[in-house]
């Protein structure tokens, strides 16, 4: 069972059909909506401040999400993806966006809808990235325009698999479902 900890009062809030993996941790002021994955190793640290976290999305193995005691926040839209080995520190992230392997999303990073920030990025502290959109970089940079059929179909694409992923998985919060 996923490591689930009150802090401060603040207990964690999942909503309905979340897989949270054996390995993650989800600590304090945090609030997810439903059909959510939290994969292995992933932590979710809302000790210091806010965390909220849309419908259907993934937060990938590895990654940590936390933010600046009583400044930022993390907010995150419906359908994100976060990659493996993220970090995401007091950042917002719009409906469907992706957020590559590796990337860092620092304090008061706005990602718009449907944008796609590259694996291995450094998003600075302040930087708003328009809807649909490609940055990339060390510092992250704007790349060029996405189509939005193009980055939807990415983008909700890889949302809806991981909700299939974590359907292979069993834990109290995500039973077995059929007949066995």
């Amino acid at each position: 069972m996923a490591y689930i900890k009150s802090v401060r009062g603040f207990t964690p809030k999942m909503g309905q059909d979340c897989f949270l993996a054996e390995t993650s941790a989800i600590i304090g002021d945090v609030v997810m909506g439903d059909g959510c994955s939290v994969w292995f190793g992933a932590v979710l640290r809302g000790d210091v401040n806010s965390i909220r976290i849309g419908n259907h999305v993934n937060i990938q193995d590895g990654s940590v999400l936390h933010t600046l005691y009583e400044k930022s926040v993390v907010e995150i839209g419906d359908y994100v993806s976060i990659g493996h080995n993220v970090v995401v520190h007091g950042a917002k992230i719009d409906n469907y966006a992706l957020i590559g392997m590796s990337a860092t999303l620092l304090d008061y990073v706005e990602v718009g809808e449907g944008a796609i920030v590259a694996a291995g990025a450094v998003v600075l502290s302040g930087t708003k990235i328009p809807p649909y959109t490609l940055w990339a970089g060390v510092p992250a940079k704007f790349v060029k325009n996405v189509e939005p059929e193009q980055t939807n179909e990415i983008n909700r694409k890889i949302a809806h698999n991981y909700a299939m992923y974590s359907s292979w998985y069993e834990s109290p919060l995500n039973p077995p479902q059929g007949d066995f």
